[in-house]
């Protein structure tokens, strides 16, 4: 007599299938929850529910995982500069725009920016990242010097002090914030903007 199985059961054994932007999904996940050292491709692949194999008809192994998710954050951060409110007006208005669009891209792209923000440059592929990185940084230092000029912020403090300031804020959201928790997004991008450029009096 053939073997039958429950419609559970079958549901049981089927494994979801992935691809590489959704497998780099879940890896994103572990790394940001265990940290990249201390995660492993079987963490990954438990994660996923998947053998770990199985990863590797996608990608030659965890570091690989590591420099898309980098490279989604960057990418996301860069095209920040491409958008018509980014580009266009006053040195101050941009600065305020790019300001909140960072905040904005930090919640939305929350383990992209974390495993980027934690990252120490112990290997090629960090130290990469962080150079990137800092040309972003740049770029806004470079902008808040343009918005001096103009007269539109104070002149008596570094640029580029600022512009780390500035973002310490937005890279501090990556240790606390939670999509399902009290505080959302809107609002705390709400409070960075006043925060900086209104101040707390």
């Amino acid at each position: 007599m053939p073997r039958t199985y429950s419609r559970d059961r079958k549901a049981k054994n089927v494994k979801r299938r992935y691809d590489i932007d959704s497998l780099t999904d879940v890896a994103l996940l572990v790394f940001a929850r265990k940290g990249y050292d201390g995660a492993s491709m079987d963490d990954v692949a438990a994660e996923a529910g998947i053998t770990k194999a199985s990863i590797y008809h996608h990608v030659s192994g965890k570091e690989e995982l590591l420099a898309r998710g980098f490279n989604r954050a960057l990418d996301a951060l860069f095209a920040i500069f491409e958008e018509p409110d980014a580009a266009k007006g006053s040195p101050s208005a941009r600065l305020r725009y790019i300001v909140r669009r960072v905040a904005e891209t930090t919640t939305a792209h929350l383990a992209e920016v974390t495993v980027l923000f934690r990252a120490r440059g112990n290997s090629q592929v960090e130290r990469d990242a962080l150079e990137r990185r800092r040309k972003f940084d740049r770029s806004v230092a470079d902008l808040i010097v343009q918005a001096q000029h103009a007269g539109e912020v104070r002149t008596d403090l570094d640029a580029g002090l600022v512009a780390r300031l500035c973002f310490g804020m937005s890279n501090s959201i990556v240790e606390w914030y939670r999509p399902s928790g009290a505080i959302d997004a809107a609002t705390i991008t709400t409070a960075i903007l006043a925060v900086l450029f209104e101040g707390l009096t």
